[in-house]
């Protein structure tokens, strides 16, 4: 099954079918002697570190997935059974996840997944339980050892390529100046309220079961930032070309009231700007090396897109949809 291929921690997922059924089969790979994958994509031992690789079998095995959201209408995979592997890695075994995948879903049925999100994560504003596994200051990590990592543009003579003129001047500046003060804008992200998040919410990890929400991929979860889920599933829902970007507005209005419903339905009594603001600086935070990673790899390579969910024919192409979502988060950073 289509997944990130380039992360260490995941050694293959399949769709098995037999006489009672299918089922999914996901195996989680400890790390190797010699790295495997992507060099922005290897794991560890240590459980607080970003990709820890036994963090989702955790996740799993103890309950803790398939309880922390559920009073809101949000789930895991049912867990059918888990083993470990004559070489180390650990097999779960998942109940196929059979409902509309996220990426064809309507904008309001987005917007009623983000409602569900908000009501379940304000339960745990300031509970997140301390459990040894869960990750902590994730964004940061992934910040420092992730794609980000591979950005190499920096000058004019980048910034101003002809192929960065897909983009208006003023937002590649924006872009630019988000780029160098990018730790100022963690910052922020960092002194936000904190709750129990899924850290990887997007389409392609999103199922409906009528109306209960099917989340999978539970690799990364922890404590993150209030409206850090909820910026993420923003921006991840275009990024890759799974959504039509010209819905990029409508997913974020629909993806922010919902948030905002969601939190004062669990409970939550904060101010809405608050959280207004707080999925912008997430936003911009995580996603504060697209800009530059696009724009170097079209010049660098012709091309720019993930091996597995990447749609773009062209980089050229690439830089043109992209346009409406640099935007945006240019106008975010400006406002962080």
């Amino acid at each position: 099954m289509t997944h990130n291929e380039g992360n260490a921690a995941t050694g293959g997922i399949w769709r098995v079918r037999g006489p009672a059924g299918s089922a999914v089969l996901k195996v989680a790979r400890p790390p190797a002697d010699k790295p495997v994958g992507s060099p922005v994509w290897q794991t560890s031992d240590e459980p607080s570190h970003w990709n820890y690789w036994r963090r989702e079998v955790y996740a799993y095995t103890t309950g803790f997935a398939a309880s922390v959201y559920a009073d809101a209408g949000i789930v895991p995979p049912a867990l059918l059974a888990w083993g470990e592997r004559s070489d180390g890695a650990i097999e779960l075994w998942l109940a196929e996840a059979a409902g509309a995948p996220g990426h064809t879903w309507p904008v309001a049925r987005i917007g009623e997944f983000a409602r569900q999100l908000g009501a379940a994560q304000a339960r745990w504003i300031d509970r997140v339980p301390d459990l040894p596994w869960l990750s902590r200051r994730w964004l940061a990590q992934y910040l420092d050892h992730g794609p980000s990592s591979g950005v190499w543009i920096s000058g004019d003579e980048h910034w101003n390529h002809p192929v960065a003129a897909a983009w208006p001047t003023a937002v590649r500046e924006e872009l630019r100046r988000l780029w160098m003060r990018r730790g100022e804008v963690l910052t922020q992200v960092e002194a936000l309220p904190r709750t129990v998040c899924h850290l990887d919410v997007w389409p392609s990890n999103l199922f409906a079961d009528g109306a209960t929400s099917v989340l999978v991929d539970w690799s990364f979860t922890g404590e993150g930032g209030i409206g850090e889920d909820a910026a993420n599933l923003i921006v991840d829902s275009v990024a890759d070309g799974l959504m039509d970007i010209a819905l990029l507005p409508d997913i974020a209005d629909a993806v922010i009231e919902g948030y905002l419903a969601g939190l004062r339905d669990g409970g939550w009594a904060g101010p809405p700007d608050l959280v207004r603001q707080a999925i912008a600086a997430c936003a911009v935070a995580k996603y504060s090396w697209l800009a530059p990673s696009v724009l170097g790899r079209v010049i660098r390579d012709g091309r720019w897109g993930h091996p597995q969910y990447g749609r773009d024919a062209s980089g050229e192409d690439a830089l043109c949809r992209l346009r409406g979502l640099v935007t945006l988060l240019a106008e975010w950073a400006r406002r962080v």
